[in-house]
């Protein structure tokens, strides 16, 4: 299991007192609530930790006043920079809720344990299931919503996921790309 989580993505700054804008990629967006720090990979790989001032939230983002960057100037050298958080920070799952960064890489079988193929990405919606996305080798990619009538076992431990192919899944690719 990973130790850090990729929980959003600084995508501009805001007004002239360091503020930054944050694209969240985690479905736990009150996340930000409860932190007092945050790890930033900047774009050149480097890694620093800084405390968080206070949150606040526009439409979907989240804005981060981050101690220490009180300008303008400061803010923009955090633009495209990724926010991570270890896996003691973060919010308690409850029954039936993983960590995206848990999930890549499992492996998928159907309900009758026929290999699918193995998580490639999770696309999270804003207000919506997230979408699983399963690579196959010599098919294209199969998008599964996270909803019960699909996914039917998760074995994080084990590295594995059961599910049931809905009719229509094997076209929606298509109809989005």
């Amino acid at each position: 299991m990973k130790q850090y989580f990729k929980i959003g993505k600084i995508v501009n700054t805001v007004g002239l007192n360091g503020e930054v804008k944050v694209y969240p990629t985690t479905d736990l967006i009150r996340q930000f609530d409860i932190l007092e720090n945050v790890r930033i990979i900047l774009i050149n790989k480097e890694h620093i930790t800084l405390e968080i001032e206070y949150v606040r939230y526009h439409k979907n983002l989240v804005i981060l006043k981050l101690k220490g960057v009180d300008d303008v100037e400061t803010a923009e050298i955090f633009k495209q920079s990724e926010l991570i958080i270890s896996r003691e920070q973060s919010v308690p799952l409850q029954e039936n809720e993983y960590y995206h960064a848990d999930l890549i890489g499992l492996k998928v079988v159907d309900i009758l344990n026929r290999p699918v193929g193995t998580i490639i990405d999770v696309i999270f919606v804003m207000g919506a299931n997230d979408i699983y996305v399963v690579g196959r080798e010599g098919k294209k990619d199969l998008l599964l919503p996270a909803i019960k009538q699909c996914i039917k076992h998760v074995d994080i431990e084990n590295g594995f996921m059961i599910v049931l192919i809905l009719n229509g899944l094997e076209d929606l690719w298509h109809l989005i790309y």
